[in-house]
């Protein structure tokens, strides 16, 4: 009796001790957590809810016109399928930054200012998207019907799997966007006028005179405006204390260079398109040749090389440098007169326009040393944003996308776009210490870079490059490997780049060709 008493009392004690309670409640808040924590989950997780406080006004519209939710078999993907990972610890990581990131934009945020074309960019739209959440879903990589376009392609993802994302190749797939599947260039898309009218300038030059003119392609009336470049010498190369200076930039030498003409635009869509239907090719990257009657021109493009930005006045892009080097024989050969891809010394003789400083429109080489400094520290530049704005496209106003080519005003000499829009093919193969070979105890006359090389010089900056690339005396190359790493062909296209949208290129005509 003695031993039930006692434990009776134990149990007495026990049911009174506060340890006791507090396990008590300490599973219980638990369980309720949990159970308030999964219906949080799955009612912040449907759809509804995502449109409730998404401020893109089109992503629920353009999300019921994709794939995703328009298919065959009916099943639909849901936003958080696509947008999170697909569980464990960083489905909840990145859930908490997406809510927090909509909640700070639908009650902070002037919704009307957000420039969602900017937004839905390759750019950007890889920060949204998971791999292993397409993974997840797309576990067979060869349905039966694949297209044999479509076997290429995922055969070079399972090659090159760190290289190549699912959305680079289906970045519409989720959200719908009218004119962005794959577009053939057709006789009218060529035949379209030019978005803004080339001037009536003179079309007929005597010989040996050096003036501006227009030329023609004859039987298209596609037209292309040159401008006279008198020769001269100049500095070459930027100054080590110039803000942005790179160490390939240096050491400044003198150049002499020969008159030539130079194209007031960069190559448009117009003039390219006229070139690629006279010359495309059905094959599979034939390699350009000419006979007596025809030249080999391009292969049809995967995809619509201008990104549905426009065409007319604005730059072609995406071509590769050998495609631009044989657009310049084929110009060549139906004017009659000699063009090519300028030297790099006779882009930055143009761009710099005499003038010693990184913009010929701008005084200084960007600011004092304090200012240089205080640009560096807070990640601005030392110049003026209003006066640059007004002269070149690049990232803090072009939306992420090419511009007309009347966007912006002409450098001093006439030229348009020499700073901004897109990045420029030269003639030149790519050598960072090439200035240290010119010499530097006079001028060397009309310089053409290495004899030989991979990668070729790109010159001037971009609508998605920071405003130091827009210096006349920066030097970049092209990167050939890196820029058709998603192309899934074999061989890989010699016509088209995948992987780059903001290179293009212009001409040039020399006074005396050899």
């Amino acid at each position: 009796m003695q031993w039930i008493k006692s434990r009776e009392g134990r149990w007495r004690r026990l049911l009174r001790s506060r340890v006791l309670w507090g396990m008590i409640a300490g599973i219980a808040v638990t369980v309720i957590g949990l159970w308030a924590g999964a219906w949080v989950n799955q009612v912040t997780a449907t759809n509804e809810y995502c449109d409730s406080c998404h401020v893109h006004p089109q992503a629920m519209t353009s999300w019921k016109q994709g794939a995703h939710y328009r298919n065959e078999s009916g099943v639909v993907t849901n936003c958080v399928e696509c947008h999170l990972p697909p569980g464990g610890f960083a489905y909840f990581w990145e859930k908490a930054k997406a809510g927090a990131r909509d909640f700070y934009s639908f009650y902070f945020k002037d919704v009307e200012s957000i420039d969602w074309e900017l937004l839905s960019t390759p750019e950007m739209a890889v920060q949204h998207t998971f791999e292993e959440s397409c993974l997840r879903c797309h576990q067979e990589l060869f349905p039966v019907g694949l297209t044999q376009k479509g076997i290429d392609a995922h055969l070079h993802y399972r090659k090159y799997p760190a290289e190549v994302r699912c959305i680079s190749c289906h970045l519409y797939t989720g959200h719908y966007e009218p004119g962005a599947e794959t577009q053939v260039l057709t006789v009218a898309a060529a035949a379209a006028p030019d978005e803004e009218p080339t001037e009536a300038l003179i079309t007929e030059i005597e010989p040996g005179a050096f003036v501006n003119y227009t030329d023609v392609i004859p039987g298209l009336n596609v037209k292309f405006e040159m401008v006279a470049v008198p020769g001269g010498v100049f500095t070459m190369g930027t100054p080590e204390n110039e803000f942005g200076h790179k160490p390939d930039e240096s050491p400044q030498r003198q150049v002499e260079v020969s008159s030539f003409w130079i194209g007031k635009y960069e190559v448009s869509w117009t003039l390219w398109d006229a070139y690629y239907m006279q010359t495309v090719t059905r094959g599979k990257n034939q390699a350009g040749a000419k006979s007596a009657d025809v030249m080999t021109g391009p292969t049809p493009p995967y995809g619509s090389p201008d990104q549905g930005w426009g065409r007319g006045s604005r730059p072609a892009i995406t071509m590769t440098h050998y495609a631009a080097e044989r657009f310049c024989e084929w110009l060549s050969y139906v004017t009659g007169r000699r063009y090519r891809l300028p030297t790099e010394a006779e882009w930055e003789y143009a761009a710099r326009c005499g003038q010693p400083e990184p913009f010929p429109f701008l005084e200084g080489d960007g600011g004092s040393w304090y200012e240089r400094w205080i640009s560096r520290l807070f990640g601005g530049i030392p110049w003026d944003e209003a006066l640059l704005d007004e002269y070149a496209v690049y990232v803090a106003n072009s939306r992420m996308r090419t511009a007309p080519a009347r966007a912006k005003k002409p450098n001093p000499w006439g030229i348009y776009n020499m700073y901004g829009n897109v990045r420029e093919f030269c003639l030149d193969y790519y050598d960072p210490n090439i200035l240290v070979g010119y010499p530097g105890d006079r001028p060397i006359k009309d310089p053409r870079g290495p004899e030989e090389g991979k990668e070729h010089v790109v010159r001037g900056g971009s609508y998605a490059t920071e405003a130091v690339w827009l210096r006349a005396g920066a030097r970049d190359h092209t990167q050939h490997d890196a820029w058709l790493r998603t192309d899934p062909q074999t061989p890989k296209s010699i016509w088209w780049y995948s992987d780059v949208r903001d290179v293009g290129f212009r001409i040039v005509r020399e006074l005396e060709p050899e």
